[in-house]
């Protein structure tokens, strides 16, 4: 019998040591280290499941110039957002990690496309549902499959040998933290169960050719629960967010290696499950009966996807002695610093005024060029005069006042045409090379807030 061997690993960043400590030297967090056992008894490693005797081949040294390239295709999934975020379908073999805040509706997501996927066979394994609670969100869902199989179950050996039985063309696993290894004596979720779980479907999606979805939890911090290495050794890592309040969620791509990691897919919570949003510029901006002060549209791009969103802003006397300054959706020091150049460029007395500022739909933006748009809903509500409802504005301001370029002006432009709007400001430096004639729309460039202020105030 081999000798028991134990090590303390943070339950945080997975960092190893072999004696406990109080902090983390990885990831700084206090009394995160948990003792577990790494080795009991010999054991062997489990059978990887290999339906093809030729993948013996590649196991074998070969010449660069001497391996032959082949075009593997894609699986297109049912779901037009998922097949954009990860490049334009599923690739064969691939492992994708999908994690998010709890309640977020990420086993929704994945259950909703097991069962509009009626193509292929596909075996959901649930370690934190029952079968019956599966069937009660199936049948909320409305949509039926038979060729779709549930396995409630936590040890990865009954999982392979279902997987055996069933043979299916695309594993989803929910979730990682619920799996268990036989060949690891410590418990469900601690950081070398996941390691070793993770390395087990890694080793079978490569062996068969099947792609494997696996659903994680997500630390108090935001980070992805677990060792750092589980996100190393998946393909691609989605991160399912949004505002729980609000009906709508953005799926990203943190890491993809079969596609871009600057696309998104936007999503709208109801009750049938998750919607996939294809217009959503439409959605996020509201339809008044009346024009309202303190409202901008602004063109921003979310990833490679241009938006028309709503920036509202609200000005008021300051009751107390320090005004508040709260955003919603926003960095709250770039909000300051607009708010200083308008005091000094323009001679506007903010200082003695309370803001508050929201994205309208619970959108959280890091696009500077918003900027513009936030100007003029912040000037909008301090002169109490509304800004026309088909105008939209784009532009990242410096700090002497002047409207720098944005990139990607023509995708801008021509979301803005598309949705019918009639005038958009643009920075001047970007109408160099800029053809007008190929749009609708009338184009405003300006080079200063002075500019926009006199045009439309």
């Amino acid at each position: 019998m081999a000798k028991i061997k134990s090590a303390f690993f943070c339950q945080q960043c997975g960092y190893e040591t072999p004696k406990w400590t109080g902090k983390c030297p990885s990831c700084g967090a206090w009394n995160s280290f948990v003792e577990e056992v790494v080795q009991r008894e010999d054991k062997s490693k489990p059978e990887v499941i290999n339906w093809d005797e030729d993948n013996k081949e590649q196991r074998k040294a070969h010449k660069l110039d001497e391996v032959v390239q082949t075009h593997q295709a894609r699986m297109q999934a049912p779901d037009g957002e998922l097949n954009r975020v990860l490049g334009g379908g599923m690739v064969p073999g691939s492992v994708i990690l999908i994690a998010g805040d709890p309640g977020i509706g990420k086993s929704t997501l994945f259950l909703q496309l097991a069962l509009h996927w009626r193509s292929i066979t596909t075996l959901y394994v649930s370690g934190e549902e029952s079968a019956q609670q599966i069937k009660l969100r199936a049948d909320r869902i409305g949509v039926k499959n038979p060729n779709l199989y549930l396995l409630t179950a936590t040890d990865t050996n009954s999982l392979f040998q279902e997987v055996k039985k069933v043979r299916p063309q695309l594993l989803i696993i929910d979730s990682i933290q619920t799996l268990e290894s036989p060949y690891v004596e410590s418990a469900a979720g601690s950081v070398s169960q996941v390691r070793e779980c993770a390395a087990e479907l890694q080793r079978f999606a490569k062996a068969s050719n099947i792609p494997v979805c696996i659903i994680g939890h997500i630390t108090k911090d935001g980070a992805i629960a677990g060792p750092k290495v589980l996100e190393h050794m998946v393909d691609t890592v989605l991160q399912f967010e949004g505002d729980r309040h609000y009906a709508y969620r953005i799926l990203r791509t943190l890491k993809n290696r079969f596609g871009s990691t600057s696309e998104l897919g936007i999503y709208e919570m109801v009750t049938q499950g998750m919607r996939p949003v294809s217009n959503p510029s439409e959605i996020l901006l509201s339809q008044h009966d009346e024009p309202l002060s303190g409202i901008a549209i602004a063109a921003t791009m979310e990833a490679s996807r241009p938006l028309m969103i709503e920036v509202q802003a609200l000005v008021t006397t300051a009751v107390y002695g320090t005004p508040q300054r709260t955003v919603s959706g926003l960095d709250l020091r770039r909000l300051q610093l607009l708010l200083a150049v308008l005091e000094k460029r323009g001679g506007f007395h903010f200082g003695a005024k309370d803001v508050f500022v929201n994205i309208a739909g619970g959108l959280k933006i890091e696009d500077p060029s918003i900027e513009l748009a936030l100007v003029c809903s912040l000037l909008s509500s301090y002169e109490d005069k509304a800004l026309p409802s088909n105008i939209c504005l784009v532009g990242e301001i410096g700090l002497s006042g002047e409207i720098r370029a944005v990139n990607r002006i023509d995708q801008r432009i021509a979301e803005a045409d598309k949705l019918g709007m009639d005038v958009i400001f643009i920075p001047k430096a970007n109408a160099k090379g800029l053809q007008e004639k190929n749009y609708k729309i009338k184009i405003k460039t300006v080079n200063k807030v002075e500019d926009v202020y006199k045009m439309l105030f």
